[in-house]
C-alpha cells in the first residue's frame, strides 16, 4: 500500500477502505507519512468529501490512535458534547443534576477559543479546582462520586490533534467528516456508553446555518450509533446568548442560581431537555415526560446544588462558591451599555456578544492567549424585551479599564431595535437521534 495510491483515490473522488484509513493515520502517527502528503489528503477530503463509511472508520483509527477509557463495568455512564456557544454553561448544571439522578458523567472538556466560551476556563475561576485530573482519579471519581470533569488530554485521539493542527494551517477545519470525525473520535475514546450531542445553529454559532448544522448533527449520530454508542442530538438555537451572563466567573454564578431554582428560563430548559436526553438513552427512565419531571424535582429539592458542592470538593475546589460569590473574583472596573432610543429589541447577535466579551478579556484570539477570568458582560435585556432610550441594557467589566469603552461600543452594536415586538424563536429547533 502506498500513501500516493490514496492520494490518487481521493482526487478522483473514488472511497477509501477501512485499511487505507487506517494505513494512513498510523503512518501519519508513526512519522512514515510526512505532514505535506496528510495536508494533502485533508485538502482532498475537503473537496471530494467522505462516505458513511469512511467516516466511521476514520473516527474509529483516530480513537485508537491513542488511550481509550473503559467503563464497560459501570451501569449510566455518559457524556455530552456542546458544538460551542456563547454563554453557554450547561455543563455546569447538567453533571450535577444528573449525577443527582443516579447517572455517571465522564466529561472531558476543552477551553474556549474566539467567541466560544470552554468549560474548563470557568471552572478555573474555583479556588483550588483542579481540572488536570490523572486518569485513574478520573475513572476512581466517575465511579464513587458518580461524576468527574477533566482537560482534554493529549494521551486520548493523539492523531486528532495532529490532524487539526494541520486542517487549521490548511484552511480544511470546516469539512463535515473531519470536524464529526474529531468530535466523536474523542467521545468513543473517553468511553462512555452513551452521547447527548448539543449541536448549535445560528449566529454564535460555529455552523451559522441550520442546513449545515443539522447535517453534523445527522454525521456524528450515525457515526456514534454505528460504533456501538448509544447518541441523540438536539439542534438548539444560538442567535442570541444562552442565558444573561457572558464571560467565565460570571457564567458559574448563573450556573449556581440555576441549581438553586433561581435561574434564566432558557438554560433551566436546555439543561432540563439535555437531560431528559440522558436519562433515556442510559436506561435510567424509561418515559420523557417522568425524566424531566424527576429532574425539575432534584433542581427545585436542592438535591443537584448539594450534588455541584460535592464535585467542586472533590476536584479540589472550595465549596462555598455556591454562597460567597466573591470568592470567584471580583472585576476591577465596570461600564454600563445603554438603550440608543425607544423599542423592542429585535435581535440580539451573539456572535457580537462574545466578540465583546473577547475584547474585554473573557476569551482568545489564540489558543495560547491569557483570559481574565473576571472579565464578561451580564445582560439585562434580550430579543423581544422593550426598551426605553437610555434604559439599560448590559454591564461590561474587567481587569483593565481601557478595555472598556471599544467593547462597550461593540456590544451596543450586537442590539437592533423595531418598534414591533419580534415572534418568539424556539430554543430547540429538532431532535436527531
Amino acid at each position: 500500500m502506498r500513501m500516493t495510491e490514496i492520494l490518487e483515490k481521493k482526487k478522483n473522488g473514488q472511497p477509501l477502505t477501512e485499511a487505507e484509513i487506517n494505513y494512513w493515520i498510523d503512518g501519519c502517527m508513526s512519522g512514515e507519512i510526512p505532514d505535506y502528503q496528510t495536508a494533502a489528503l485533508l485538502m482532498a477530503i475537503y473537496f471530494r468529501g467522505m462516505n458513511k463509511e469512511e467516516t466511521v472508520a476514520l473516527t474509529s483509527a483516530l480513537a485508537r490512535s491513542g488511550q481509550q477509557l473503559d467503563f464497560s463495568g459501570l451501569a449510566f455512564v455518559a457524556d455530552k458534547h456542546s458544538t460551542g456557544g456563547v454563554g453557554d454553561k450547561t455543563t455546569l448544571v447538567l453533571l450535577p443534576l444528573l449525577g443527582a439522578a443516579g447517572v455517571r458523567m465522564a466529561k472531558m472538556s476543552g477551553r474556549g477559543l474566539g467567541h466560544t466560551g470552554g468549560t474548563i476556563d470557568k471552572l478555573s475561576c474555583i479556588p483550588g479546582f483542579r481540572t488536570d485530573l490523572p486518569r485513574d482519579v478520573f475513572l476512581r471519581q466517575v465511579e464513587e462520586l458518580g461524576l468527574a470533569l477533566t482537560g482534554q488530554t493529549p494521551e486520548l485521539a493523539p492523531a486528532d490533534g495532529k490532524l487539526y493542527a494541520l486542517r487549521d494551517v490548511t484552511a480544511t477545519v470546516d469539512s463535515l467528516p473531519l470536524i464529526a470525525s474529531s468530535v466523536m473520535s474523542k467521545k468513543i475514546a473517553s468511553g462512555a456508553r452513551s452521547i447527548v450531542l448539543d449541536v448549535k445553529t445560528g449566529s454564535g454559532a460555529f455552523f451559522q446555518s441550520r442546513e449545515k448544522a443539522m447535517a453534523l448533527a445527522r454525521l456524528m449520530v450515525m457515526i456514534g450509533n454505528r460504533i456501538g454508542r448509544r447518541t441523540v442530538a438536539l439542534l438548539t438555537s444560538m442567535e442570541q446568548p444562552l442565558g444573561y451572563a457572558v464571560g467565565n466567573h460570571i457564567e458559574v454564578l448563573e450556573a449556581i442560581a440555576t441549581l438553586k431554582g433561581e435561574g434564566p428560563e432558557d438554560l433551566r430548559e436546555l439543561c432540563l431537555a439535555l437531560g431528559t436526553e440522558v436519562m433515556l438513552l442510559t436506561g435510567k427512565e424509561t418515559d420523557p415526560a417522568a425524566a424531566r419531571e424527576g429532574l425539575a424535582t432534584l433542581l427545585a429539592g436542592g438535591e443537584a446544588l448539594a450534588m455541584f458542592r460535592r464535585f467542586v470538593a472533590a476536584q479540589g475546589g472550595d465549596p462555598e462558591v455556591t454562597e460567597r460569590p466573591e470568592l470567584l473574583g471580583v472585576p476591577a472596573a465596570t461600564r454600563a451599555v445603554f438603550a440608543p432610543e425607544d423599542g423592542y429589541i429585535s435581535r440580539l447577535d451573539a456572535r457580537r456578544v462574545g466578540e465583546a466579551a473577547v475584547m474585554l478579556g473573557a476569551g482568545r484570539e489564540k489558543k495560547d492567549d491569557p483570559v481574565d477570568l473576571n472579565a464578561g458582560i451580564k445582560l439585562y435585556k434580550k430579543t423581544g424585551d422593550l426598551a426605553k432610550a437610555g434604559e439599560h441594557l448590559a454591564d461590561v467589566f474587567c481587569n483593565d479599564p481601557q478595555k472598556l469603552r471599544q467593547a462597550a461600543e461593540y456590544l451596543q452594536s450586537a442590539f437592533a431595535f423595531s418598534q414591533e415586538k419580534p415572534p418568539s424563536q424556539p430554543l430547540i429547533l429538532g431532535r436527531i437521534a
